[in-house]
């Protein structure tokens, strides 16, 4: 009994707490968040914006 008791545990030690590696990626990024390993985010998109407004502003001041 004991030793089925022993097997049976060594078995669970084991064990993945995550059924699929999507559940492992999703939790280590969270845990990379928390940690603050990222940094903040830089938002690209109203630079973008700003540049391609500045390159349709020099063009259309180019036609006239």
């Amino acid at each position: 009994m004991a030793l089925e008791a022993a097997v049976t545990s060594a078995r669970a030690g084991f064990a993945c707490m995550f059924s699929t590696s999507d559940e492992y990626e999703s939790a280590l990024i969270t845990a990379r968040r928390a940690e603050g390993r990222y940094g903040s985010r830089f938002e690209w998109q109203p630079v973008l914006l700003g540049g391609v407004a500045c390159i349709l502003l020099g063009v259309f001041l180019i036609v006239l």
